[in-house]
């Protein structure tokens, strides 16, 4: 009964966490001055009788309290709205930008899991020599760095050898071959994926790094070396395997990092995902664009949190007493 006392204690967090997310998304965006449509008044013949059409079409005479229960109404019927911008559903719109997103930034956050895995171990293992400083040394850099300070860096150091723009080149006359395409999109991808496993695998090595340094010290480390096993079964079958719990919540916010979209990567590389919708929207003051891209990102984070604290437990059932 207790597992179930705690599988049912987290859920209700999470539904929790949900909601006041919902809430804070709606009305986060409507305390700031100005809306959708006080851009018009800079519009060439854009009188007032345009601006409080459009203004009622979307809904911004009503009062907030109205506009939050309709919001949640249609968000109940799985409806994001409609983009002020274009007038296209918010749904689509933004399944077409998870699409974009969701190759990059998991190529670049599963890199960076591997080589953060592979050079905190190696530090740890080495621990005190030249290996050791070097790769806690980068790792400690590369995570120090702002994510837009790389960017550009790569920017100015490699864009002369590989795209560093959109997604593909325009094809005006024919089609591509799958081949090239698939071929072509790696290639835009490259840097701004290159960006991200940057950004992420030096907090991935220190913290590895720190977790095996403590394993390595406990009791049963300690017997399987008087056993005489050998010192790499003991480091990557014991040491390991039991140093990587710290991991699965920090590869769970990771993981909802690339649902939601990285927006500054993307914006440097102009790459068309749910990053550089978000900030036209921002831009656009697109409330139904800015609160389903935000609540793609929330719900996706709470949800993976959700998964690694069932995965927590599944690992190491003693978090419950």
């Amino acid at each position: 009964m207790r597992r179930a006392d705690y599988v049912i204690k987290r859920a209700f967090f999470a539904l929790v966490t949900i909601f006041v997310a919902i809430t804070l998304n709606f009305f986060l965006f409507r305390v700031l001055p100005g809306n959708a449509v006080t851009d018009l008044a800079r519009v060439p013949h854009a009188g007032a009788q345009l601006r409080h059409a459009l203004t009622v079409e979307f809904g911004l005479d009503k009062p907030k309290w109205q506009q939050y229960l309709l919001y949640l109404k249609e968000l109940v019927h799985g409806n994001l709205g409609i983009s002020y911008a274009n007038q296209q559903p918010v749904t689509s719109q933004l399944l077409t930008d998870l699409r974009n997103t969701v190759p990059m930034v998991t190529a670049g956050t599963l890199l960076s899991i591997i080589v953060g895995i592979f050079t905190g171990v190696l530090a740890a293992w080495r621990r005190g020599s030249i290996a050791d400083q070097i790769s806690t040394n980068v790792a400690v850099f590369a995570y120090a760095f702002p994510t837009q300070w790389i960017g550009l860096m790569l920017l100015i150091l490699l864009a002369r050898y590989l795209p560093s723009n959109g997604m593909t080149w325009p094809i005006l006359f024919s089609p591509e071959p799958f081949w090239q395409h698939l071929a072509d999109i790696v290639q835009h991808m490259t840097l701004p994926a290159l960006t991200l496993f940057l950004t992420a695998y030096g907090s991935y090595t220190l913290v590895v790094r720190t977790s095996v340094l403590e394993t390595l010290g406990d009791d049963y480390v300690l017997t399987a070396r008087a056993k005489g096993l050998p010192v790499r079964r003991i480091v990557w079958r014991h040491a390991v395997r039991n140093a990587l719990l710290p991991m699965v919540t920090m590869i769970a916010m990771d993981f909802g990092y690339i649902v939601g979209g990285a927006l500054l990567i993307e914006v440097i590389f102009s790459w068309p995902g749910i990053g550089l919708a978000m900030e036209n929207a921002i831009l656009n003051r697109d409330y139904p664009m800015l609160q389903g891209g935000f609540l793609i990102l929330t719900v996706s984070v709470i949800a993976l949190n959700f998964l690694s604290d069932l995965i927590y437990f599944r690992l190491d059932p003693r978090i419950t007493q």
